[in-house]
């Protein structure tokens, strides 16, 4: 997946070097497949983001749309034309969009990204996709991959998925897009966090903060380290049950930013898993779960975070079982289940 990615990313350097859309960086793995677990084996989606920085000629600009409200913070985009004429975007093979004739401009110029793939000033993530779909299916047949594996384009409206197989085996990948907040480890991305997201809407992510936390974990870890078994026996067991794969992740983030990870070895590995029982137990109790970056002080240094999302105060992932006593009362009957 990761070779598959890279060769689109070359490719797309080429085929977009010169035009106004979006410049899209190498792919970013996120999500449980690129963490090393899945709570479920034979249906691996392999999640990648790409993120993507102004044209020339252009610039981002990311705007809070939900005015600061958690646990789901919005953004837009808001795409802004920048003078060409001179300093560091002057280029002589390009008309400056704010100076130029507009009729020289639309006899000689391909049209700005704010008349591609914009609304109303603002990076629309469904035109986003669409374009998506068009360049994967483009230059499929220029990479290696294409003389063995067939490509599959599967629908969705906010990012641009498919699925490659070769008659033996089969991938499903999803291409997410992004723009970097500041020079952090926080995106905001096209995944839809509720049942209907404005075109116009971008959620922050933590998903990269996430996979980086994973790999810090990865560096410092035993060989016989069975910290990622603890996570995936915990989300198989809890399919079907209240708790979300994300729930669990998030208990065992916390856990392995406490506990040394010289102590998730195999000899350890009934003890951590009461650890996480434990912890799930007095979650539920409490009706509180911390979101796991937000407002967190003691993460690695390695993990780069904007200061509003460092220094805010943490989120509850249990909110509503504070606010609903039917949905507490479910929660704790599910972990006696489980």
């Amino acid at each position: 997946i990761t070779n598959l990615m890279d060769n689109y990313t070359v490719y797309f350097g080429h085929v977009l070097s010169n035009s106004f859309y979006p410049v899209l960086q190498r792919a970013i793995g996120v999500g449980s497949a690129f963490e090393g677990w899945s709570p479920r084996e034979q249906d691996v989606v392999y999640s990648v983001l790409i993120p993507m920085t102004p044209p020339r000629g252009h610039s981002f600009h990311l705007e809070l749309d939900s005015e600061g409200q958690r646990p789901v913070r919005n953004f837009r985009v808001r795409v802004q034309l920048e003078c060409t004429c001179t300093g560091e975007q002057q280029d002589e093979n390009m008309l400056c969009f704010l100076h130029s004739p507009k009729e020289e401009l639309k006899s000689n110029q391909d049209p700005s990204l704010l008349d591609t793939l914009c609304t109303d000033s603002y990076l629309d993530v469904q035109k986003t996709a669409r374009w998506f779909y068009q360049l994967v299916r483009a230059i499929w047949p220029a990479l290696p991959q294409s003389h063995n594996w067939h490509l599959v384009l599967l629908p969705s409206r906010r990012s641009c998925q498919f699925k490659v197989t070769n008659g033996r085996e089969s991938f499903r990948i999803e291409m997410l897009f992004g723009v970097q907040r500041d020079d952090s480890d926080i995106f905001v991305s096209s995944e839809p966090r509720e049942a209907y997201t404005l075109n116009t809407t971008w959620p922050e992510t933590y998903a990269v903060a996430e996979i980086k936390f994973f790999q810090y974990i990865a560096g410092q870890a035993p060989p016989d380290s069975l910290h990622l078994r603890c996570l995936q026996f915990f989300t198989r067991l809890s399919l079907g049950l209240g708790f979300s794969t994300y729930t669990m992740k998030t208990i065992v983030m916390h856990l392995l930013n406490a506990i040394p990870v010289s102590q998730w070895r195999r000899r350890h590995f009934l003890h951590r898993l009461i650890d996480v029982s434990d912890s799930l137990r007095l979650c539920v109790e409490v009706k509180r779960l911390n979101h796991f970056i937000v407002g967190n002080h003691r993460l690695p240094e390695e993990i780069s975070l904007p200061a509003d999302v460092q220094r805010c105060r943490t989120y509850n992932l249990f909110h509503h079982l504070a606010e609903e006593s039917a949905a507490h009362i479910q929660a704790m009957n599910e972990f006696l289940d489980l």
